[in-house]
């Protein structure tokens, strides 16, 4: 069962193209006005393509002490030459798509190859972005405030976990008996519902989501909390359980890269070559 409770358009595929480009940034003789980054925005990688974009799914820090954002890695689709592994370099700006003046908020720093698949890779569908320093982190998006990091004790692993798994590693269940719920943030507004699947730590559930909200924010409903409503400003907070990451041709149509598949990932990523990938240890923001 699941309640729309702001609706724009009719939802669509969630895949965008990441594009290199350039945008005119305040001169380094003065400084940039304030910027906040938060779940839910808006954001480009080519500055004359403003329509080709994505979505933040979760800004905070990595265990390097790096200000990091994640977003889906199927943005990077037409740059596979530098998929799968650490960028360094400033090659790839990610730009605030309604303020693309200010200048870069940050910059690409992996994205896995989808390998064929227009939605991306089945686990590994995540990007890491490094921010620059002149930004401020926020927990708080438009509409969701991230709590920290899911976490699921007990839960079946995650298909990208080391043994033994994290806790934030594990899945949250899917079967008759579970009742767990996605509260989602995007275009067409705050959504929640049940999810019915999870196949490798893909979730299936029933918010939409439509092209451009790639990335975007997804928060486990924790039981017993407010579910968004006129009441309360269509506003929920829970922990970081996703992002989103596009359609199938299946109902409910909506799937989910969960958190456990990145941070996973990351780690296993990590371990095999310490201090060296970007996003290891990533940590939700408690900054509001």
């Amino acid at each position: 069962m699941f309640r729309r409770l702001i609706s724009l358009a009719a939802a669509m595929a969630a895949t965008v193209t990441l594009g290199l480009g350039t945008a005119q940034a305040a001169s380094a003789e003065e400084p940039r006005a304030a910027k906040r980054v938060h779940n839910a925005m808006q954001i480009v990688f080519n500055a004359s393509t403003p329509n080709s974009f994505c979505t933040i799914g979760a800004v905070g820090n990595d265990d390097y002490g790096r200000r990091i954002a994640i977003s889906a890695g199927h943005c990077g689709n037409g740059y596979y030459q530098h998929a799968d592994r650490e960028l360094r370099d400033n090659i790839l700006p990610v730009y605030h798509r309604q303020d693309i003046g200010w200048g870069p908020i940050g910059w690409v720093r992996y994205f896995k190859d989808p390998e064929g698949s227009m939605t991306g890779h089945v686990t590994k569908d995540y990007m890491v972005i490094e921010l620059v320093p002149e930004v401020t982190l926020s927990s708080q998006g438009p509409t969701l405030k991230q709590t920290g990091v899911l976490e699921v004790p007990g839960g079946t692993p995650s298909p990208n976990a080391l043994s033994p798994a994290l806790n934030s590693e594990r899945l949250l269940g899917a079967a008759w008996f579970n009742n767990n719920e996605l509260v989602v943030s995007g275009q067409l507004g705050i959504w929640y519902g049940r999810i019915t699947n999870n196949a490798q730590g893909v979730y299936q559930a029933h918010p939409q989501h439509q092209a451009g909200d790639s990335g975007g924010p997804t928060i486990w409903h924790v039981p017993g909390t407010a579910y968004p409503s006129e009441a309360n400003g269509y506003r929920a907070e829970g922990p970081w359980a996703g992002i989103t990451k596009g359609m199938i041709i299946s109902y409910p149509w909506y799937v989910y890269t969960s958190s456990a598949n990145i941070l996973a990932d990351l780690r296993a990523r990590d371990t095999a070559d310490p201090a060296d990938v970007f996003g290891a240890g990533f940590e939700v923001t408690a900054n509001p």
